[in-house]
């Protein structure tokens, strides 16, 4: 089922019966406010729970709702597997050979997973939670290369857990709350927050953090009033601060009505059969993609759950500013989008008319091409195009949120290593094998090749323990201009100007590009 959590090395049997203990070479027991749950024992002694209910299963009339509170269990629940997935569509075969994407069936799919160094309510550990990527609308906590052993063996207690995508996530409805997948995720901050000090962590250390899509609902969260205090560090992995226009998720759901001939409602979803949702889903998002831009599911500027959008809250009014954050991007982020389509070899036939387009995709002056062309001498059309809408999308407003914050500190990185895969070179996502030190999973070498370096691995890995237990990743915070921290490549200064564009220069309609 896509496990990749230490092995079951504890015999079967009923165990102590108490709360956080082990008794002897039993399977590890934690008692959650909803019952007790049986886990299992990992590597080093380490202990993982999985699936653990933190909301009911959203079906019926709770598909389209707020999360609703997990029904108590009496007797013993087994966490020795992950729970179901989130409903979704799979990725497009050029990218699910490179993004593993396990599909576990089942309706009870808000669930989290625990790794702990030691589940004992005395122990006060820091505590890091991961939000997946997945364009907000694939994905889940039971990818492999999400393993949370090796925090567990540093110290930390890793915790990683499933939300609602697509249009059971984000659709816009008339008559159902917005964002859904947004409150799944403050429910899960908030079973943290009530729960975690059983499983040895510190519900005051929390570090949330997040690669892509995840990242961006980190950005929502830092700005979400119904988060505020839940977490105390940031970490934003290739993704930035983002809301996309409520007439463009609309235009999904009607997209979807039209096909299912039903009205474009809640009430309406929620009574046609889920595959006939997910194939309609599957076919309207064939009209969208990572760089085309236009309609596609994610989060908008809501009263109730976003009132505003969060890069303008952050480098406003400066919502969350005393929360560190740790943020960066890969190098080559566009060649996963670009690469495995043959997107890239279609923009260098182009030739400079691919650089023009995407200089005004990213709003940029010729001037930012010419000190592009000053870092990157001799690059292709396509690499410099590529490198425009990576600063649009990434590099840009992580810099302007990085340097808007006064109280608490910004830590700035690059992870510039290019993959053993041809043509992927330093591609988005492929930091995650090396954040998580999961590089022997066998599905790390979709992205990475056979022969990633685990020193740079034990490397980047540290930095994000460090950063969870001192707020200090080890190097300086950003001053507001100069390269971040680079991880696997030489360091270069940045080619686009400090700070993103200014609103609108990409014209009134333009949409942001849609990460996988």
């Amino acid at each position: 089922m896509g496990a990749a959590g230490g092995a079951d090395t504890g015999p079967g049997g009923d165990g102590p019966g108490g709360d956080g203990s082990r008794g002897g070479g039993s399977r590890p027991r934690v008692r959650t406010r909803y019952g007790l749950v049986e886990g299992r024992t990992g590597a080093a002694g380490t202990a993982v729970f999985r699936g653990i209910p933190y909301a009911a299963p959203p079906v019926g009339a709770l598909r389209f709702a707020a999360p609703a509170p997990p029904a108590p269990w009496d007797g013993v629940r087994d966490a020795g597997a992950f729970g179901p997935t989130a409903p979704k569509v799979p990725y497009p075969d050029t990218f699910a050979a490179l993004l593993p994407d396990p599909e576990i069936p089942g309706d009870d799919c808000l669930g989290v997973n625990v790794w702990t160094p030691d589940p004992a309510p005395v122990a006060r550990l820091p505590v890091m939670v991961w939000i997946h990527g997945g364009a907000h609308t694939r994905g889940s906590s039971a990818v492999p290369v999400y393993d949370g052993s090796a925090f567990a063996r540093d110290g930390v207690v890793l915790v990683s857990f499933n939300f609602r995508l697509g249009v059971l996530g984000y659709g816009l409805f008339p008559d159902a709350p917005a964002n859904r997948g947004l409150l799944d995720q403050i429910a899960a901050l908030e079973w943290v927050r009530d729960n975690i000090a059983a499983f040895g962590g510190d519900p005051g250390r929390v570090t949330v953090f997040g690669e892509s899509a995840g990242a961006i609902s980190i950005g929502a969260l830092l700005a979400a009033p119904r988060a505020a205090g839940l977490f105390a560090r940031a970490v934003l992995q290739s993704g930035a601060p983002e809301v996309l226009p409520r007439d463009g998720v609309r235009t999904m759901v009607r997209r979807m009505a039209s096909l299912l001939k039903t009205p474009a409602t809640a009430v309406a979803f929620a009574a046609t059969p889920l595959p006939a949702l997910l194939a309609a889903q599957g076919a309207v998002l064939r009209r969208s993609g990572p760089l085309l831009g236009g309609p596609a599911f994610g989060l908008v500027a809501d009263p109730d759950t976003l009132p505003q959008d969060p890069l303008d809250a952050l480098t406003g009014r400066g919502a969350s500013g005393d929360v560190p954050l740790l943020a960066g991007w890969t190098r080559e982020e566009y060649r996963l989008w670009l690469a495995p389509t043959g997107g890239m070899r279609l923009l260098d036939r182009m030739g400079p008319a691919a650089v023009e387009l995407a200089r005004l995709r990213a709003g940029q002056d010729r001037a930012a091409v010419r000190r592009l062309r000053a870092v990157l001498p001799g690059a292709s059309p396509a690499e410099l195009a590529g490198q425009l809408l990576t600063d649009r999308l990434l590099r840009d407003p992580l810099r302007r949120l990085a340097g808007a914050r006064r109280s608490a500190p910004s830590f700035l990185y690059e992870f510039a290593w290019p993959s053993g895969v041809p043509g992927l070179g330093s591609c988005h996502a492929l930091e995650l094998g090396f954040v998580f030190d999961t590089l022997d999973v066998p599905e790390s070498a979709w992205l990475a090749g056979p022969d990633a370096p685990r020193e740079l691995a034990r490397e980047m890995h540290a930095a994000w323990v460090r950063f969870a237990l001192t707020g200090d990743p080890g190097w300086e915070p950003w001053n507001g201009s100069g390269p971040p921290k680079v991880f696997g490549g030489p360091e270069r200064e940045p080619a686009s100007a400090v700070g993103a564009p200014p609103r609108g220069t990409c014209g009134a309609d333009a949409t942001p590009p849609v990460l996988p």
